[in-house]
């Protein structure tokens, strides 16, 4: 798995896009998932590019950002327009946005139609902007389940519309994980890895606690201590480690949680490795 961390885990500390790029590079993370804002403050040092952060063995895995699925068609096309040009400077092939904001059982088929048209459009710009428009898997969208997500995906029918597999938010909608990346394999470019205490807790990640920088953290946990069990979730998919994915974490002391998630992650596929070489070993002995 090559995993990133998120600038957005950052958004209350008083960092530079250089002390980022250091402390992941020292910590063996494989890219950053650069938020849009982050992205956008930073053009006016263009020092800060992809030939920058190759020099640190890192590449932007995503830029994550909000897309229009309302208003003006224009103004949304005009923004994937600047994305495009963000994520051509960095070398980024993925633009990350949510499907709306209600959830997929408040919608009327005009208001499914009328989005599913938008992102259409926005597909097609980004595709011609060399990128991938991913939609998240999240909460009071209409991609807040797998059914949900791949009736969007079937009526919007572009090739670059793509899946971000929130693993947390579709077990939070009554989902086993494993089941529904089978389900939605074909489409998934990304994967979001947090974790959370208890459901009773999952409030926390609301855009309005997440976001504010007295919000609650109380119940967000390292990944392997929640009660989302990775390590069966890890297991089912294991022969895709190539994927992109990201830590995303909200919660405090950042750098330790993430350094230490990250040390998991990498003993687990070092692991899962060993093994599958291991049977891949004793099977051809057999035969």
């Amino acid at each position: 798995m090559k995993l990133s961390l998120c600038t957005i885990s950052f958004r209350h500390h008083l960092l530079s896009i250089s002390d980022i790029a250091q402390w992941a590079q020292r910590h063996q993370f494989q890219g950053i998932e650069l938020w849009g804002v982050h992205a956008t403050n930073l053009e006016a040092q263009p020092q800060f590019n992809a030939s920058w952060l190759a020099e640190q063995q890192l590449k932007v895995s995503m830029i994550s950002d909000y897309l229009s699925v309302t208003g003006s068609a224009q103004a949304a096309l005009d923004k994937v327009d600047k994305l495009g040009e963000l994520a051509f400077r960095w070398g980024c092939k993925k633009i990350r946005t949510f499907a709306g904001h209600k959830p997929s059982q408040a919608i009327t088929p005009d208001e499914h139609h009328a989005i599913a048209e938008r992102l259409y459009l926005l597909a097609e710009r980004c595709a011609q902007n060399g990128v991938n428009l991913v939609l998240e898997t999240h909460p009071n969208t209409l991609a807040d389940n797998t059914h949900a997500t791949l009736q969007l995906l079937k009526a919007v029918d572009h090739p670059a519309l793509a899946v971000n597999f929130d693993v947390l938010h579709l077990w939070e909608a009554g989902e086993q994980p494993h089941i529904a990346w089978q389900q939605l394999k074909p489409y998934i470019q990304h994967i979001h890895l947090k974790n959370i205490s208890s459901a009773a807790m999952l409030n926390v990640f609301a855009p309005a606690n997440v976001y504010a920088a007295a919000g609650n953290r109380e119940g967000m946990v390292p990944l392997f201590e929640g009660a989302l069990d990775y390590q069966a979730f890890l297991e089912s998919i294991g022969q895709h480690a190539e994927l992109d994915a990201s830590l995303e974490w909200f919660g405090p002391n950042v750098h330790s949680v993430l350094q230490n998630d990250n040390r998991q992650l990498q003993r687990f596929f070092t692991s899962y490795q060993h093994a599958a070489n291991s049977a891949h070993n004793e099977k051809l002995v057999v035969g």
